[in-house]
């Protein structure tokens, strides 16, 4: 019998109102957040966890005083290590981890139970499509140095990346035709596509996210086929004075607001509900639709464990041997502009 643990990498969410401050240190006191030496980084973090804690505190207040995000990418973990018992030869056995970046479990304690369950390989897989130095970057940064810790030695398998995997651009695509129809009646909507937002630095430095973000995009439309569809890419939780990509969905919504059109929001680099979709799209954002003049407002909701979604990352770890560089490609598919791939030549 063939073991394989699959450790599958979120960001991770505070699960109590006293886990907001220190939730918020460890994610800014990650060097891929904030590049300073120590201890300024820390001071930093530690500073920016007091001043942004009661903002955050009201955050999760409106959503059940915690984030969801354990507990949906558990199910998305259940979902996926039940589809690879369907999927996976005879004799091979598939178990499932879950490790967060930011709050527990954390990786050096999943290393430990990695390692106790005595696999014979080890595949890496992150619950971000879009790869950016930022999020999957740190969480195999973070898993190197715990599972060396914890003395896991056993070969492994990074999947770096999945923004145009047929199966994951096919579950965006039946989500968004059937809301698209339903927020016609409206009149014709506009598509907002939204991502997590990165400060431009971090793109400018070689970061491969935002042409990510577009592939993706542009391969949900050529599955979508639908005629003249009227679209948008745009960026969200912009943190900080710093200059961020965009255009912002705020700036988005009120165009759309002065064009008189409904709008469709599609959280295309988020796989799981959170503060980012449950706050700022469904509360934060739809009140500035009212407000803007937008006729009407609709969110796709995230892919969570949508069949073909799970059907996705079941395949990606299955074909994760026979693919020498990205997780669906068997070359680098980012330009090479963007040496913050991590398939660097």
């Amino acid at each position: 019998m063939s073991k394989t643990a699959v450790v599958v990498f979120n960001l991770g969410g505070p699960d109590s109102i006293s886990a907001v401050k220190p939730f918020l240190f460890n994610l800014f006191n990650d060097r891929a957040i904030i590049d300073f030496p120590q201890p300024f980084r820390w001071l930093l973090a530690k500073l920016i966890s007091i001043l942004r804690s009661r903002k955050a505190k009201n955050i999760y207040k409106q959503i059940g005083g915690k984030s969801p995000i354990l507990e949906q990418t558990n199910a998305q973990a259940e979902a996926l290590e039940k589809k690879l018992k369907e999927l996976g030869k005879e004799g091979e056995e598939y178990k499932t981890f879950v490790s967060m970046r930011y709050w527990n479990p954390m990786s050096s304690v999943v290393a430990k139970k990695v390692k106790a369950y005595e696999p014979d390989r080890v595949i890496l897989l992150p619950l971000y499509p879009q790869f950016s130095t930022a999020t999957s970057g740190s969480s195999f940064a973070d898993w190197k140095n715990s599972a060396a810790e914890a003395g896991l030695t056993v070969p492994s398998t990074s999947i770096c990346c999945y923004p145009g995997d047929k199966q994951f651009l096919i579950a965006h695509a039946q989500i968004i035709r059937d809301m698209y129809w339903k927020a016609s009646e409206e009149g014709k909507p506009r598509v907002l596509f939204s991502a997590h937002g990165l400060p431009e630095k971090i793109i400018a430095e070689g970061d491969p996210y935002q042409w990510q973000v577009e592939k993706t995009v542009e391969h949900i439309l050529q599955i979508l086929s639908i005629d003249e569809i009227d679209y948008s890419i745009c960026y969200q939780s912009r943190v900080g004075p710093m200059e961020w990509i965009g255009p912002s969905i705020g700036e988005e919504i009120k165009a759309a607001g002065e064009d008189k059109c409904p709008v469709l929001v599609v959280p295309v680099s988020f796989v799981s509900e959170h503060s980012e979709t449950l706050v700022e799209l469904d509360i934060q954002y739809r009140k500035l639709a009212e407000k803007s003049g937008v006729t009407g407002y609709w969110r796709a909701p995230a892919l969570g464990t949508d069949a073909n979604f799970i059907e996705a990352l079941a395949q990606l770890c299955i074909r994760a041997d026979n693919v020498p560089v990205c997780s669906y490609e068997k070359a680098r598919i980012c330009p090479h502009q963007y040496d913050g791939c991590p398939h660097v030549e």
